[in-house]
């Protein structure tokens, strides 16, 4: 039965725990106020946009989602779609998109397909994801440089959407510098850098937004030096919500815009679900992804009615929410009802923000997207992984992210179909690394399975479509185990999404004091381990021949514990 998370939490629940919720939200919906201005800014809709997203998609999605402290709200990974969708259909359009969405991502909440997302592929993933980071990081460089752009190319008469187009803006104006923004942008950046090395409970952006604002009034008052700011740019922001209004949802509206409605309830469930699976792993619980999807539904349903744009969860926002001790869906609503607070006595006061410095935080959210230890493990592992994320990184930024996730798709389909016909000789001819295959699965086996050791069989090849088997070891690892034994003698493939699964194993694992050993693994897998360094991450004394020698190795283990 779906249920929202917040009625499971409300059982038993305390004013001890409210407490602790109260303090989370206040915190992270202070740190949300100028993600949520950047991201508006990034989008190419009014700043206050983001601010009303966040408020009234954050709410939602704490209330009617599947995680317990998944913080929702506008994220980087939508600026390209919403940038493109405005500039081609206008603000009504892309309200008009949002809500087909949410009507779709209900669907596939209702229908239990949440699982759906893991079958797109790691390495799509991660290309889509360094794409954005590279788009939003080119939308800035005018901010951060302080550019008075006047002149563009030929056949615009504003700035272009697409990647090329800024770039050649850019160059086009790069005379006209005002460097106090470009110090300002600088000085920002690397504050954001740093500051981490003095706390991490509070992000640096925060505390960048504040410093940069006081440096740029009483640089203006008394000196002179004057930067671009929201109220120069913007105009005034309003101080509360506006009434809810229907967009154009005519037939022909909803068939023209029914492929971007698509592309953005595609890249809501993917980042919802992936924010939600690191919270789980941060808090050791377990969210519901087809509720889950649900709420981000209602979310993008209700967002557009009050002005705001298309939400997911946002993995650092809902990062800071945990750390500051955050328990239940009620810190989600706090932090809502903060940013609805900061709006109606505070909000006046974000004309002030300097434009260079919402660029900094923008520049240090793309640097973040963008996954470089990520992109380092994928080139040195396949050439046919590599080539997936170049095509759909590539594409991206050039291109579509639309168009980029189906030809990313079809291309790992390929590869994969291939690899497969390949790799049914090698697993025929019993060519294995290690020796590890032996007798036949189909015979019975008696296993002399010391106590604190268990064994899991992963039956088939490990790639992007298969990776949620570890879950269930990991799940069952997390009681009166030390050592898990994954039985390899049947996985004769493993790609990049199976060395993320196996990565992310091995840090469940670690915080529990499990240790993992590997047993009759074959030459693919094996080499590609090793070429990705997971290999020494497990430690080769812990990758054995077969599943005898892996059951003595366990002892071994058992009795160093």
């Amino acid at each position: 039965m779906l249920k929202p998370e917040l009625f499971s939490s409300l059982k038993n629940y305390s004013a001890k725990t409210f407490a602790s919720d109260a303090l989370a939200g206040v915190i992270v919906g202070i740190v949300a106020l100028p993600l949520a201005i950047a991201f508006a800014i990034a989008s190419g809709v009014p700043p206050e946009a983001g601010l009303f997203t966040a408020i009234v998609a954050g709410f939602f999605i704490s209330a009617f989602g599947g995680s317990k402290v998944q913080i929702g709200g506008p994220t980087g990974a939508f600026a390209v779609i919403v940038y493109g969708v405005v500039a081609q259909f206008g603000i009504e359009g892309l309200a008009t998109a949002t809500i087909m969405a949410g009507v779709l991502l209900i669907l596939l909440g209702a229908f239990k397909m949440g699982g759906l997302v893991k079958f797109i592929p790691y390495t799509i993933v991660t290309g889509f994801t360094a794409g954005i980071a590279v788009t939003i990081f080119a939308g800035q460089i005018g901010d951060f440089l302080g550019l008075a752009i006047t002149t563009f190319p030929k056949g615009f008469d504003k700035m272009p959407g697409d990647f090329v187009g800024k770039i050649e803006t850019y160059c086009l104006n790069i005379g006209q510098v005002n460097w106090f923004s470009f110090a300002l942008a600088a000085v920002s950046l690397a504050l954001i850098f740093l500051w981490p090395r003095v706390t991490k409970r509070i992000p640096g952006s925060l505390i960048v937004i504040i410093l940069a604002t006081l440096a740029s009034v009483i640089a203006r008052e008394k000196f002179g030096l004057v930067t671009d700011t929201i109220g120069s740019r913007y105009g005034s922001i309003p101080s509360s919500l506006p009434l809810p209004k229907l967009p154009d949802l005519r037939l022909s509206s909803i068939r023209a815009l029914f492929p971007t409605a698509v592309s953005i309830a595609v890249l809501a469930a993917i980042e919802s679900l992936l924010s939600a699976v690191v919270a789980d792993g941060m808090i050791g619980s377990k969210h519901d992804s087809n509720m889950e999807l649900i709420g981000q539904g209602i979310a993008n349903i209700a967002s557009p009615l009050f002005g705001g744009i298309p939400a997911t969860g946002a993995i650092a926002r809902t990062a800071t929410n945990i750390k500051n001790g955050a328990k239940t869906p009620v810190a989600g609503i706090v932090h809502a009802l903060t940013l609805l607070l900061i709006l109606i006595f505070l909000g006046r006061f974000a004309v002030y923000i300097p434009m260079a410095a919402l660029s900094a935080v923008l520049i240090n959210v793309a640097w973040n997207m963008a996954g470089f230890g990520s992109i380092r493990a994928l080139v040195k592992g396949q050439k046919s992984d590599s080539f997936v994320f170049a095509a759909t990184f590539l594409i991206t930024v050039f291109i579509d992210l639309t168009v980029a996730i189906e030809v990313g798709l079809g291309l790992a389909a390929f590869f994969f179909i291939k690899k497969m016909c390949d790799l049914s000789n090698v697993q025929a001819k019993r060519e294995n690394l290690t020796e590890g295959i032996s007798g036949s699965s189909e015979n019975q086996e008696t296993l002399d399975i010391p106590k604190g050791a268990m064994v899991y069989e992963i039956d088939g090849p490990l790639f992007f479509g298969t990776v949620r088997k570890f879950d269930v070891a990991v799940e069952k690892a997390e009681v009166n185990y030390k050592v898990l034994v994954l039985r390899m003698r049947n996985t004769i493939y493993l790609d990049a999404g199976g060395i993320r699964a196996l990565e992310q194993t091995k840090q469940a694992c670690d915080r529990r004091g499990v240790t993992i050993v590997l047993s009759g693994i074959h030459t693919q897998p094996y080499m590609l381990c090793e070429k990705t360094g997971m290999l020494s991450k497990l430690g080769k004394e812990n990758v054995c021949a077969n599943i005898d020698a892996a059951l003595a190795r366990a002892r071994e283990i058992l009795g160093e514990k």
